[in-house]
């Protein structure tokens, strides 16, 4: 479908939103009704500023990385934005060692995906949600002026999950809901909760990419958590989207700006 074809895009918006030309769909579309595919726009024109938060290295990439490697494959910018470094995932190392580890990790990461890391500066399984970091987080985002967020969904058993998912809603709510913001799903059922997705991404064509950040993560025993957890994750998200592999997500939709466009 041409993206030039306003009656076209105008039928796609009351569908769904999720930026660069997506496979979407409402809630009661599912499956396989009135599916629509968007071309990706020409990042020459067009080029969309994406925000990714995460509680953790590999959060992002595990979560939602076949997404953000559509995005990056198209040449938008992305951005992996950590609250943490990961500090307490090993009771056999000081918090410095795992943090320069899983630096080290989301590094290799994020270079599979074509994405940037950022750090927050919070530390893990000690995360505060406060008008301080709030301030801090709203910061951050306000500069980077985001068409589109994705973070967290905050019903979830892992503290520092619910407060990276918290500290992005309040600032949507404080930048006047200016931009679309997703909240993507990590391990639901024994992590995210009650998660009833509004949208969905195609990422039968990502998933190797995907994997090869997730596998980077050494210390978070990906291949295993992969086979287990993810690889089950994507074959029911996609058999509700009708596709091979899929990402979900729930949709809180700007106040202020025309919808931007989810990868194709």
């Amino acid at each position: 479908m041409n993206m030039q074809n306003n009656s076209s895009r105008r039928d796609f918006i009351k569908i769904s939103s999720l930026g660069v030309g997506g496979l979407l769909f409402s809630p009661d579309d599912r499956p396989g009704k009135n599916i629509v595919a968007i071309e990706i726009p020409d990042c020459a024109i067009n080029k969309l500023n994406i925000i990714c938060v995460g509680a953790h290295p590999g959060d992002p990439e595990f979560g939602c990385g076949g997404t953000m490697a559509k995005y990056s494959d198209a040449g938008h910018n992305v951005i992996f934005l950590y609250l943490t470094r990961g500090e307490a995932g090993d009771p056999d190392k000081s918090y410095a060692e795992s943090a320069a580890l899983r630096t080290k990790e989301a590094e290799t990461a994020c270079k599979a995906l074509k994405v940037t890391p950022q750090f927050v500066g919070q530390i893990d399984g000690n995360t505060v949600l406060s008008n301080e970091k709030n301030a801090d987080l709203l910061k951050i985002l306000k500069s980077s002026n985001p068409d589109i967020v994705f973070t967290h969904w905050p019903v979830d058993t892992h503290m520092d999950h619910q407060v990276a998912g918290l500290l992005t809603l309040t600032s949507w709510i404080k930048m006047n809901r200016q931009f679309d913001m997703y909240f993507y799903e990590v391990n639901s059922g024994s992590e995210t909760m009650a998660f009833t997705p509004n949208s969905y991404v195609d990422i039968t064509n990502q998933q190797e990419k995907k994997k090869a950040a997730m596998v980077a993560h050494k210390t978070q025993d990906p291949i295993n958590t992969y086979n287990t957890f993810f690889k089950q994750m994507e074959a029911f998200r996609g058999l509700e989207a009708n596709v091979k592999a899929a990402e979900a997500f729930i949709l809180f939709k700007s106040k202020t700006k025309e919808p931007a466009f989810l990868p194709q």
